[in-house]
């Protein structure tokens, strides 16, 4: 009878998504990442003075606070189709959903409408886990 134990740190790189799993992986980053170009960080660059107009709870938000939050959206949905940006685009992402869930909660005393950015978040936590291999390639080539 022989025992064979499994070594306890491993150094090899995680094992890549399946073919159908990376197929639902890129088509979710792309919807994804293109909700956040046009539909979500876009209107707060191109016209944040009639975003503040017409929702209340975003007076609350220096103007400044939300042209950085639009930078940061549409940087992370164009970080979400760049193959070597991916896991780190998610991972930004998965924070500042997670930051906008808290605003709808507690700022815009809305707490229903928090479920979507939470869900958004659940989602891109899972995009980081799954392409974790990508932060490893991306900060090995920022070492070299």
């Amino acid at each position: 009878m022989t025992a064979t134990t499994a070594p306890a740190f491993s150094t090899a790189a995680p094992a890549a998504p399946g073919k159908i799993r990376n197929r639902v992986l890129w088509t979710l980053q792309i919807l994804l990442g293109l909700f956040f170009i046009i539909a979500s960080g876009g209107p707060k660059l191109v016209i944040p003075h009639l975003l503040a107009d017409n929702a209340p709870e975003n007076l609350t938000i220096p103007m400044a606070l939300l042209i950085f939050i639009g930078l940061a959206e549409v940087s992370g949905g164009i970080g979400l189709m760049v193959p070597r940006l991916t896991s780190l685009a998610a991972a930004g992402l998965t924070i500042l959903t997670i930051l906008a869930a808290a605003t709808q909660a507690f700022i815009a005393d809305k707490p229903a409408m928090a479920i979507f950015p939470l869900v958004l978040a659940a989602i891109f936590t899972w995009i980081a886990y799954e392409r974790r291999a990508g932060l490893t390639t991306l900060r090995n080539s920022l070492l070299r």
